[in-house]
Order: structure tokens, then C-alpha cells, then sequence
């Protein structure tokens, strides 16, 4: 078959790999479908996460075709249509028990294209199969599904849910990548009074007014003091991403989502004076099948972050495209793998 390879920093291509086959009792083997590109792989090409070793097929994201199982797999069967989640749990060990899912200690947690071979293939061994892919339902497209394997779970998560966003509140979202759109999409759930999306690119910040951003600014325009007309100069209550430091309130809540490729400082000398709250984390996917439900109902706007489809084939251009966001407009992408499952190639 064939897969997207890392072979270390700035090196990687589209080419042969050994098929996947069941190595675990609790092992699935799933064709992949409808594929995607995180950040978090750009991260990896350019060498951020030397955890990476040079051969592993990338990626983390995908929707398919269960072909094969383990003898002790139990929730899915052969020809079931699945999403792949970018977190792997056991289900037996003490975090997953608490639903940490992304902390698991029984050889779980972010391994697809981390530790072992990922989703960016043909297809993809998926290990605890029985926590780790979810049925999809009939109605949900795989191209609306596969961003439920990650982005909108880990803005949901990390984001809204570790940033206690509540009714009324002034949540300001620093990044309006599709990470920073899909925080705006699930934080609108919580009836927060105003949305402030800030961004550098002219195109995101117009998605984000599309997703329900109410006011948005411009990074290099001292965003702050928007915030700060908008709340008496008050601050915001929630700022979802660590750049957003100066915008919040005191008490206020910071929850960085992001990836950092090198050190960040936090002036903790400022901060510990205004009773701050600073989270950050792995995604845990415990939401995962709630946000499924909402997506099949229509109540997330899926379709709306996927602004380039590629067939499975074309991976590099794809990677070339989301590298070059802020030349190409690129929110999310979409990849498909088979005939019945690709989508569309977009038009130049």
C-alpha cells in the first residue's frame, strides 16, 4: 500500500509501505476512507518532535472501513464505517478509568503517527480498537466526520471545557486556524455573551465572523484594547490559546490548545497578582461521541472548516497547501482515500 512518510526533518514523500495487519487481540485494521493534516504534522516535518521516528507513516485523523479485527475486539465488526480518534485509550489503566484517555499508560494515548504507523495511508492498524474508533452514523459524511478525530474535540476539550467558559462570558480566541474556528464553533454551545477572534491573516479572521465570531482583531492592532472597550476595560473572561495572556481578566481563565515547537515565557511575576488560571494538556476524546451526535443532528458546522479536498494520492500537494496557509486560505483538508469515499480535487 501505499503512505506518507516522515523520514526526518523536511524530508518526506508519498510511497510504499508494508500493508498493516492485526498484531493485538485488541487490534483493528481499518481502510482509510477520508483522511486529514494537523498541525501537529508540520510540527513533526520540521522536526519538532523527535519522538518521530524517521519511517513512521504520519498522521492521526481518519474515517474508513473496519476490515479486519482482533479476537477480543467488541464494539465493531468488519464493514463497519468508523472514525479513527486521534487518541488510542486501553481502557484498564488508572487514566483511563478517570476518561483521560490521553495520559494512558496501557500503551495508549497520542501514538498514531507519533509512535507507531498512522492514518496518512491506504490503511491503518488502530490498536484498542474497542475505545479507539467510534461507528459513525449513517447520515454524517466522512469529510464532516474525520475533523471530529481531533480539532474539534481538542478545542472543545482543551479549550472550552479546561477554560470554564460559561453564559455570559467574553471569550477571546487567539489563532483562528482550525483549531482557533472550532473553539469558536463549541464555545458559541455555552451562550457566552461576545466572541472576540484574533488573528494576523485577513481571511481567518472572516471565517471566524462566518462561525460566530462577534468582533475580531487584528493581531497586530493592539487587540487588547478592543477586548478592553468591549468590557469597560475589564478583560476577557476566557482567552483559549497562551498568546492571549494580556487580553484576560483578573481571575480570569487562559487555556492554551496550541503546540509549541520551542519555549514560551509566562510572566507568572504579573500573572499569580490576578488570580490567572493557565491550562494546557493533550486531548482526552471523552467528548468524542457527544460531538458526533451534535455533527450528525447539523448542530456543529463541520463544512464550513474544510476549504481544500485532495484525493488520498495527492498528500504532498496537500501538506504544500495547509504548509501555506496564509498564501492558499487553507482552513482544514480534506483527503479521501477509495473510489466510493474520495472527494472532490478543488479547482485551481
Amino acid at each position: 500500500m501505499k503512505g506518507f512518510v516522515f523520514h526526518g526533518p523536511g524530508q518526506s514523500a508519498w510511497e510504499d509501505v508494508p500493508d498493516p495487519a492485526v498484531k493485538e487481540p485488541t487490534d483493528a485494521v481499518v481502510r482509510v476512507g477520508a483522511v486529514t493534516i494537523c498541525g501537529t504534522d508540520l510540527h513533526i516535518l520540521k522536526g519538532d518532535v523527535p519522538e518521530v521516528r524517521p519511517g513512521t507513516v504520519l498522521g492521526h485523523e481518519a474515517v474508513g472501513e473496519i476490515v479486519e479485527i482482533g479476537s477480543d475486539v467488541r464494539t465493531v465488526r468488519p464493514g463497519d464505517r468508523v472514525l479513527v480518534s486521534c487518541i488510542s485509550a486501553c481502557g484498564r489503566c488508572r487514566y483511563c478509568r478517570e476518561a483521560a484517555y490521553g495520559q494512558c499508560r496501557g500503551g495508549g494515548g497520542w501514538i498514531l503517527g507519533h509512535l507507531i504507523d498512522g492514518t496518512q495511508a491506504e490503511y491503518v492498524r488502530v490498536p484498542h480498537a474497542d475505545l479507539s474508533v467510534h461507528a459513525l452514523p449513517a447520515a454524517l459524511e466522512s469529510k464532516d466526520a474525520v475533523l471530529l478525530a481531533d480539532i474539534f474535540p481538542t478545542s472543545y476539550e482543551v479549550g472550552v471545557l479546561n477554560g470554564h467558559v460559561r453564559p455570559g462570558d467574553t471569550v477571546a480566541v487567539v489563532g483562528a486556524g482550525p483549531i482557533g474556528l472550532a473553539a469558536i464553533a463549541t464555545a458559541r454551545l455555552f451562550a457566552p455573551e461576545r466572541i472576540v477572534a484574533v488573528d494576523l491573516a485577513a481571511s481567518r479572521l472572516e471565517a471566524a465572523r462566518q462561525l460566530g465570531a462577534d468582533a475580531v482583531a487584528d493581531a497586530r492592532e493592539d487587540p487588547g484594547q478592543l477586548v478592553a472597550d468591549l468590557t469597560d476595560g475589564l478583560g476577557a473572561d476566557v482567552v483559549i490559546e497562551a498568546v492571549g495572556v494580556p487580553v484576560v481578566r483578573p481571575g480570569g481563565h487562559v487555556a492554551n490548545v496550541g503546540v509549541h515547537g520551542r519555549p514560551a515565557t509566562l510572566h507568572l511575576e504579573d500573572l499569580w497578582i490576578k488570580n490567572i488560571t493557565i491550562t494546557t494538556g493533550l486531548v482526552d476524546t471523552h467528548s468524542t461521541p457527544t460531538l458526533l451526535r451534535m455533527a450528525a443532528a447539523g448542530r456543529l458546522p463541520t463544512a464550513q472548516l474544510v476549504a481544500h479536498t485532495f484525493p488520498l494520492d495527492g498528500m504532498e500537494e496537500a501538506y504544500d497547501v495547509f504548509a501555506r496557509a496564509a498564501d492558499t486560505g487553507a482552513l482544514k483538508v480534506v483527503l479521501g482515500g477509495h473510489p466510493h469515499d474520495e472527494v472532490a480535487v478543488p479547482a485551481a
